[in-house]
This record gives structure tokens, C-alpha cells and sequence, in this order.
């Protein structure tokens, strides 16, 4: 099977009034963060079965079906590399996640990024030098910058904290709303694991940070305190 098959069962499985919802959904119209962005109209559940059903495809078609103009097929190729990932050797995992790196733009849209990040760049960093993470966060590109926070949620569920921190403190100042969610989602994901770890960095940073992101980490803070930091009152 190639990537081009793959492709036009995708345009055959799709349905064209949930393919122009998510367009809406995904902001695709001129100007918009995904401005461009073509749908089929697949649900993920279904994708996510014919992650299953493709697994085997090699690595050559899977880079063509990750720059496939189709924002479902490109979601397809990253469940299955994040699947050949997790059940690969050292060797494949190196692979994937250097292919992953030098295609990032591709990679174009909140989605993609947050299926994919921590189960590749994450796992893959947790063992090797964590620089790359540091360079991704300071891209011009909107989605290096949310692969570097989200990769480290690998780290999170982990109950490892420092990274998520470094790279949310490179992030404070990102102008994207996208990167401000992300942000706050994984300093929320810290506190519900460590509040005293999540309070000791918004205690320095709360005042500077976007709304957005400070609203984000303190969506689980009992109601009072949260009315305390959305004030300034902490």
C-alpha cells in the first residue's frame, strides 16, 4: 500500500459536512493559524483504526502520507509512527525521531502536535541530551514552539518537573494563543500532581504571564485562591 492509496481511501471514507465543521473548528480560513488546511471529514476513532490497519507501512511512505495536503492523513502517519515508536528498538525510535525533527512543519496544527510530541520527542530525549527541546521553544515556528512544551508532558506523567518549567519560563512571553494554552495545560498537569511545585513557579511568573496561560494553570485551584491569582493577590 502506498501513501497515495491511503490517501484517496481517506477522500473516500471522509464526509464532507463534518470535513467543513473542523475546517471552522481548526481556524483555516485566511489569516488563521491554519489557514489552508484541507479536511476529509474522518472522526478520530476511525483514524485511529486505520493506524492499526497501515502499521506495517514503511518509513519512506509514511513521510509522503506526513506531507500530504490532507490534515486527516497526516494525523494517520503520526498515530502510525507513534505506534512503530513505542514498539520499536533503539535503532527505529532514533529514526523516527529524527524524521519527526526535520518535518515539523507538517506537523501543522494543535492536534498533530499534541498526539504525537510526548510520545516521540518527549520519549525520545528522556535518555539524551534535552537541548533540542530548548531550540524548538525559541523556533520561529509556531508548532516547534508547542512540540517543545508538549513533548514534555512525557516527563510530567513521570512526576518530572524541571523541564516543563525551563521551557514554560523560554514561553512566557510567546505572542500565540495556541502556545499560551499549551503552556498553562502543562503547568495545570504539574499541579495536579504537585500543587506546591505549579504555586512555586506562578508565584514568581503569575503577574508576567499571559491571561490565557494563568487561567489555564489555575483552572483546578480551589475557587478562592483562584480568584486570589486572577487578581494579583497572591
Amino acid at each position: 500500500m502506498r501513501a497515495s492509496d491511503i490517501c484517496s481511501r481517506l477522500k473516500a471514507l471522509g464526509d464532507r459536512k463534518r470535513a467543513l465543521m473542523v475546517q471552522r473548528f481548526f481556524k483555516t480560513a485566511p489569516g488563521e493559524y491554519g489557514e489552508g488546511d484541507v479536511f476529509v471529514g474522518l472522526r478520530a476513532p476511525d483514524i485511529r483504526k486505520l493506524a492499526k490497519t497501515y502499521q506495517a507501512l514503511p518509513l519512506s511512505e509514511l513521510i509522503q502520507l506526513l506531507k500530504s495536503s490532507i490534515h486527516e492523513a497526516r494525523l494517520l502517519a503520526l498515530l502510525i509512527l507513534v505506534r512503530a515508536y513505542t514498539q520499536g528498538n533503539a535503532v527505529l525510535q532514533g529514526q523516527i525521531y529524527r524524521l519527526y525533527l526535520r518535518n515539523t512543519r507538517f506537523i501543522n496544527n494543535w492536534d498533530l502536535v499534541d498526539v504525537s510530541a510526548a510520545h516521540i520527542v518527549g520519549s525520545y530525549l528522556k535518555y539524551h541530551d534535552k537541548s533540542p527541546l530548548r531550540v524548538l521553544a525559541k523556533s520561529k515556528l509556531l508548532w516547534d514552539r508547542r512540540i517543545s512544551i508538549m513533548a514534555t508532558f512525557h516527563y510530567i506523567k513521570r512526576g518530572e518537573f524541571s523541564e516543563t518549567l525551563h521551557i514554560a519560563k523560554l514561553l512566557l512571553k510567546d505572542q500565540e494563543d495556541l502556545i499560551h494554552k499549551a503552556v498553562g495545560w502543562m503547568l495545570r498537569e504539574i499541579g495536579i500532581r504537585d500543587s506546591l511545585a505549579e504555586e512555586k513557579f506562578l508565584q514568581v511568573c503569575y503577574k508576567t504571564m499571559p491571561r490565557t496561560m494563568l487561567r489555564y494553570a489555575i483552572e483546578k485551584f480551589p475557587n478562592k485562591l483562584r480568584r486570589q491569582y486572577l487578581r494579583g493577590e497572591i
